[in-house]
């Protein structure tokens, strides 16, 4: 069996899902090949001559190997300035092969003005004309290699974002050009979001024969034949631990659960899609995590989960993984008290990513969130006192919220700016099956026959345009905002960051002991 991780995504560490569905095969006593398609494929572009006479585009090509180099050595990280020239730089060249074939281009976006990924129609042309995707040359080679090589029986490919879609499509028609009986398979977050919409119907029959919701380990099994020994099998990263990821040492992401333990929050996909909560046994994490350590040599854990939950964290505390780590988590009781922090931070973790969403408790109170300012602050307040970095996840735009809420958040942000290391900015999608939309005027947002979202009518008058004018021309301005989102690593952003939090973490456990 062949798995794939299509183009487009940021390439800095190995995508987690098929070396999930890798390590469920192996327990069965059946083999595969993974392929990370991005980052090969990225690869293979960064090797392209630029086609253009300017400074910068020739300069940064000539020096692409250096940089990519760097972005394998930890001393980069440790000069800021030198980082973000080295990103632009290798993103430079990214932009001008994606220019060439007049695609918007990047270490993590791929976006073609003539194919939708919000549309069947323009997906199944991907399919049908492989040959236009930028990725043919490098992916009709390789893939003829691995069919060769490996002739495998059926071919499953991973696809969690709209970055991926033309790419993705684009080798399904290669791979059905060549092996018109090919069993292919897709599964991965946008294909479970297109089948979770209660309006779907499968327009992709004709070149896909099997669609995959959620955890794809069961269902492939399945197929395969193989009756399931329900006994949970760690990921397998095979060789892909080998592979020259742009980051300083292996970055080893893992799910200890999926679905959210919380599965209240309004408008949130987790609770639209109906998506349940399965969560593994502390002890089989800690097993997990120590074996795959042993294999890989990390230099950083990735929790994948959507918050890592309390009881985790207090064993991860009793048995560090002697690996630093980090992920999202919700505020909590917990997070609150000084002392847990401490010893959170003596387990290993750098940084904890923290969907607030709002400084204004109305807004957090109508969103269900189930938390209160006065928790948020002191969390941030222990966090820092600790030495774990925060990557705080904020949203704007919601049914609740207006301008006044909105000035409140900023409030907020700059009265505990100390305790806020990094800060990501989104304005509000409704999910287009929120159950929530029915109480609004909902109308079109994207057209297309999978379009994920759908605007609505604020209640307030407060439109995306409004938002973003108080995001850009006050919210950012600000004078303690501005040092906060100037830290944010470019594209890689919270990827990235725990490498940049790695030093004070050190200097302050040398202080400790």
């Amino acid at each position: 069996m062949l798995l794939i991780y299509p183009p487009l995504a940021k390439p800095c560490e190995p995508p987690a899902g098929i070396a999930q569905l890798a390590g469920a095969l192996s327990g069965h006593g059946l083999s595969c090949t993974l392929l990370d398609a991005n980052l090969e494929g990225q690869l293979s572009l960064l090797g392209r001559q630029p086609q253009t006479d300017d400074t910068w585009s020739k300069r940064a090509f000539r020096a692409i190997d250096a940089n990519l180099e760097r972005m394998r050595s930890p001393e980069l990280y440790s000069n800021p300035a030198r980082y973000r020239r080295a990103v632009a730089d290798i993103n430079r060249v990214l932009e001008q092969a994606g220019l060439q074939q007049q695609l918007t281009l990047n270490l993590a976006n791929y976006q073609d003005p003539a194919v939708s990924p919000l549309k069947s129609a323009d997906l199944l042309h991907c399919a049908k004309i492989p040959e236009d995707n930028i990725f043919y040359p490098w992916f009709a080679e390789r893939l003829t290699t691995i069919m060769e090589s490996t002739n495998p029986q059926l071919v499953g490919l991973s696809l969690n974002y709209l970055s991926q879609a033309p790419t993705t499509f684009a080798m399904i028609g290669f791979l059905k050009k060549i092996a018109p009986g090919l069993a292919i398979v897709a599964g991965g977050g946008l294909v479970t979001s297109w089948l979770r919409n209660p309006a779907w119907s499968n327009p992709f029959a004709g070149i896909i024969d099997h669609l995959v919701a959620g955890p794809g380990e069961e269902p492939l099994l399945k197929l395969l034949g193989i009756q399931n020994k329900a006994e949970h099998q760690p990921p397998d990263f095979q060789d892909l631990h080998q592979k020259e990821y742009l980051a300083p040492g292996f970055i080893l992401p893992y799910s200890a659960s999926s679905g959210c333990y919380w599965n209240r929050c309004s408008f949130c996909p987790e609770k639209t899609e109906e998506n349940p909560y399965h969560s593994l046994p502390a002890d089989r994490v800690l097993n997990d995590l120590s074996s795959l350590c042993r294999k890989t040599q990390p230099s950083l854990i990735h929790f994948l989960d959507n918050a890592i939950a309390p009881a985790l964290m207090r064993r991860l505390i009793e048995a560090p993984p002697a690996v630093p780590w980090y992920g999202f988590a919700r505020v909590s009781r917990e997070l609150s008290d000084p002392e847990f922090c401490r010893r959170l931070r003596q387990s290993g973790c750098l940084m904890l990513k923290l969907g607030i969403e709002s400084g204004d408790q109305s807004v957090l109170d109508a969103m269900d969130k189930g938390i209160n300012l006065q928790m948020v602050a002191g969390a941030l307040a222990a966090l820092e006192q600790a030495g774990i970095a925060t990557y705080v996840y904020l949203l704007f735009g919601t049914p609740s919220e207006g301008l006044s809420q909105a000035r409140k958040t900023l409030d907020f942000v700059v009265s505990h700016q100390r305790a806020i290391t990094f800060l990501n900015l989104a304005v509000f999608n409704m999910p287009v099956c929120s159950p929530e939309a029915d109480a609004l005027q909902a109308h079109v947002f994207y057209e297309g026959d999978l379009s994920l979202y759908s605007d609505f009518i604020h209640p307030q008058g407060w439109g995306r345009k409004a938002i973003r004018t108080f995001l850009d021309k006050e919210f950012k301005r600000h004078p303690a905002i501005i040092p906060i989102l100037q830290r944010d690593p470019p594209i890689f952003t919270s990827n990235h960051a725990p490498f940049f939090v790695t030093r004070k973490c050190k200097a302050n456990n040398e202080e400790e002991k």
